[in-house]
């Protein structure tokens, strides 16, 4: 090459270097051309390279096929510039001409920049088969391609893959750290996050900075551990770093999680020029904290400033944490979201369908979630979330059909959301298949999938698989052992939940309100009223809890159930607070166990004036007059019911079969099987009665004929989807019902009755508990 031809391509270069726009480009292109440069392929290169900057990549295709040989180096700026241009499969299909049409190997900028790409598609098994390549190209070790890696499988929520990948890096740097760090706060696992964090200072100080400490941070803030942000915000401060505003912010952030807003408000008036990142996590702040106000004040202040308002600031805006009574302010955030055009964010789409799916506004979120262009994971999961927060299962399980035949892959928040689902609908095959999918998602080192597993289980019946998911976790917070307790407490097995209660005590994990009141729970249906009453002497004296309504109703049913009804209304007087619905409806229904009508107008008249629209309350009432034989008074409330236009749930009774739900109502007739069930029911109507059983039809309608009640109370729908599950499943297999309202004393009765006849185990699960039934015997011994 001439001196000229030098001097020419260096002043090209410099005006490449230069370039403030893409039309400057074009130019410099045909200068290129014009002398005599276009097959150079290091100004070629640069000019690539300047052209993916500005968004440009058509252009710098055609570019890069109209050279003769391209080299290596520009194969990676062209598949890097589809990369970072959002142009996911033109970066993979020019790694695919690389690899099949030329002879040039590629090389760890290669695979990390295509692996990069990767994780934008849609499906990470394109990024798996590059890292295989990879590996067989011997670059498993390397730290620049091992970033990209760890990156691709976060975002696909593909945690242990990239431990594996992680753990198989022997020497590390700070970039590598900060991207596992990073990668596992992005997918809820707060714990490992942190734990890596200490990894990474145990190599040295010197190896933190302020990109590390802004990474670690949030996880902190999620886990809601003020002593640790503590400790991290001093190790700034030792460091030389505490002031930079990357720290600054995630701290506002964990003081404001942490319920310390003045410390956050502190800490924000440090920052000399809030950025608009700042100004965003104290807007959230204020929002998380209650302090809608202020949060609304500051965002009006940006707005004025002129600042260009981004989707992060409606995030934080939008009250997600106290949304009730800010109906008008949702509204008026979503119409603002809509005239900038910022709702077709999906984080902001999602924040919005949160709160009107907590403002029970179900059809507005869902609208929303309907007319988003683009349905992130988060959108997804917020919608799954709302209708599993709203008691809409089957809304839940179908959108989550959906979202896998839209090849979204779920992350640890969609499992934990579905399988709350499972668990209210009882749906154990959907929930055994979702736990097939947390095996080969590898979601189980999450704690709270695993909760949510063993939540689901014990709540679909299966409590012995449940304690197995249990013992199996290698770490477990509160709720994990709440949801143990709890599960102990629906089976009615009282003795193994006040054992675990204690063990929970000795694990050093402190008990919450909830895990009281689950104990409480357990030690009701079990009949415990001694250890009941400990416990709860235990959690005011002890542990300084001030009890909510729930608990004091617990105690009522505690002493109710066993029979104990004055000292029950003894103790409802001595509350410091005027009892709730809660409390009255405890002792009313132990007075209907016990049969107790003067104590049972005490507590209904009360609860006829808190809550005069409970239908509920009106039927215990008019079943213990019925009990009593006091037909006239229990045909009054009923006539009060129907003046008031009350109307009573229908019973029905749900019975999985295979993968195949089935609900029946009371002389539900709809089903195709419906022959065979009422023959299947006449068949065991009459072994029953053969082996002594007898209708109790004492709470059935009084102004029909005996004959009749009996022939209403053979056709509830627990018997139908009992007699149908004898018919439709193999003899000696389980069979396992789900009724929405309480059982009945008759049904209660019929099945001890069908369970030793037949021989088959039946779980029934009702709106209070389960009841196991064996051998004609019920696991609640009669205690309910």
């Amino acid at each position: 090459m001439s001196v000229r031809t030098s001097g020419t391509r260096n002043l090209l270069v410099s005006l490449l270097k230069g370039a403030k726009a893409l039309t400057q480009l074009t130019q410099i292109h045909a200068q290129i051309i014009f002398n005599g440069l276009q097959n150079d392929l290091s100004t070629l290169t640069k000019l690539a390279h300047k052209l993916s900057d500005f968004d440009a990549m058509c252009y710098a295709r055609d570019l890069f096929f109209s050279v003769p040989k391209p080299d290596l180096f520009l194969f990676n700026v062209i598949i890097r510039g589809f990369s970072s241009n959002n142009m996911p499969q033109s970066s993979i299909f020019l790694f695919t001409h690389l690899r099949k049409s030329t002879v040039l190997k590629p090389d760890k900028f290669t695979y990390s920049f295509t692996v990069s790409a990767a994780s934008s598609w849609f499906d990470h098994g394109v990024g798996v088969l590059l890292h295989g390549q990879a590996i067989v190209d011997g670059y498993e070790s390397d730290m620049f391609l091992g970033s990209a890696l760890l990156d691709m499988y976060c975002r696909f929520s593909l945690v242990e893959s990239a431990r594996k990948v992680f753990d198989r890096i022997p020497v590390k740097d700070p970039i590598l750290y900060n991207t596992m760090i990073s990668g596992l706060m992005k997918n809820s696992c707060f714990e490992d996050s942190i734990w890596v964090f200490w990894e990474m200072l145990k190599n040295g100080e010197n190896w933190l900075d302020s990109t590390s400490v802004a990474a670690v941070l949030p996880a902190v803030a999620e886990l809601q551990e003020l002593r640790l942000g503590m400790e991290i915000q001093c190790l700034g401060l030792k460091l030389g770093f505490h002031d930079h505003v990357y720290v600054l912010t995630g701290l506002v952030s964990l003081y404001s999680k942490c319920r310390e807003i003045e410390k956050a408000k502190l800490l924000f008036r440090e920052i000399n020029r809030p950025d608009l990142i700042c100004c965003n996590a104290m807007i959230s702040g204020y929002s998380c904290n209650g302090e809608t106000e202020s949060s609304v004040m500051l965002f009006k202040k940006l707005l004025a400033s002129g600042e260009k308002v981004k989707p992060s600031s409606i995030v934080g805006l939008v009250p997600v944490s106290f949304p009730f009574g800010h109906l008008r302010l949702t509204d008026s955030i979503h119409s603002f979201s809509v005239k900038t055009g910022i709702v077709s964010n999906s984080s902001v789409s999602s924040a919005l369908t949160t709160v009107y799916s907590r403002l029970n506004k179900i059809e507005t979120a869902r609208q929303l979630f309907n007319e988003s262009s683009e349905k992130s994971l988060a959108s997804w999961n917020a919608m799954i979330a709302g209708y599993t927060q709203n008691g809409l299962t089957e809304q839940a399980i179908s959108l989550f059909q959906e979202m896998q035949m839209s090849n979204i892959i779920p992350n640890p928040v969609t499992i934990t959301s579905i399988l709350s689902a499972c668990a209210q609908l009882g749906a154990l095959s959907m929930g055994k298949w979702v736990h097939g999918l947390v095996r080969i998602r590898k979601f189980e080192s999450s704690i709270f999938v695993s909760t949510a597993l063993i939540d689901m289980y014990a709540k679909c019946g299966s409590i012995v698989e449940a304690r197995q998911l249990f013992d199996l976790m290698p770490e477990k917070n509160e709720v994990t052992w709440n949801a143990m307790i709890s599960g102990y407490g629906l089976h009615g097995r009282g003795q193994e939940a006040i054992e675990l209660f204690s063990e929970m005590m000795h694990s050093g994990i402190r008990p919450t309100g909830v895990t009281f009141l689950s104990t409480l729970y357990a030690c009701s249906h079990a009949g415990l009223v001694r250890e009941g009453n400990e416990i709860f002497q235990s959690m005011v004296h002890d542990h300084g809890f001030k009890p909510l309504a729930e608990h004091y109703a617990c105690m009522v049913d505690i002493l109710g159930r066993a029979g104990q009804l004055e000292k029950a209304l003894e103790f409802i007087k001595g509350l410091p607070d005027e009892p709730g619905p809660p409390v009255w409806g405890a002792l009313l229904g132990a007075c209907m166990i016990h049969k107790d009508t003067n104590l049972a107008c005490v507590a209904s008249e009360k609860l006829f004036e808190l809550d005069p629209e409970n239908v509920g309350y009106y039927v215990l009432l008019s079943n213990i007059y019925s009990a009593e034989k006091n037909y006239p008074q229990a045909a009054s409330v009923r006539q009060v019911v129907k003046k008031r236009k009350l109307a009573k749930t229908p019973g029905c009774t749900l019975i999985e079969v295979g993968e195949t739900p089935h609900v029946f109502t009371s002389g539900d007739r709809s089903h195709p099987q419906t022959n065979a069930i009422y023959a299947k029911l006449e068949e065991l109507s009459g072994k029953m009665r053969e082996a002594g059983f007898q209708s109790e039809t004492v709470t059935a309608l009084h102004d029909v004929e005996e004959e009749e009640k009996e022939l209403m109370v053979n056709l509830h729908s627990e018997k139908l989807a009992i007699a149908f599950g004898l018919i439709a499943t193999e003899s000696g297999n389980e069979i396992r019902i789900i009724k929405n309202l309480r059982v009945c004393l008759d049904c209660h009765m019929a099945t001890k009755f069908i369970s030793k006849i037949t021989g088959r185990i039946i779980v029934v699960r009702d709106a209070n508990r389960f009841h196991h039934f064996k051998d004609g015997v019920c696991s609640c011994r009669d205690y309910w």
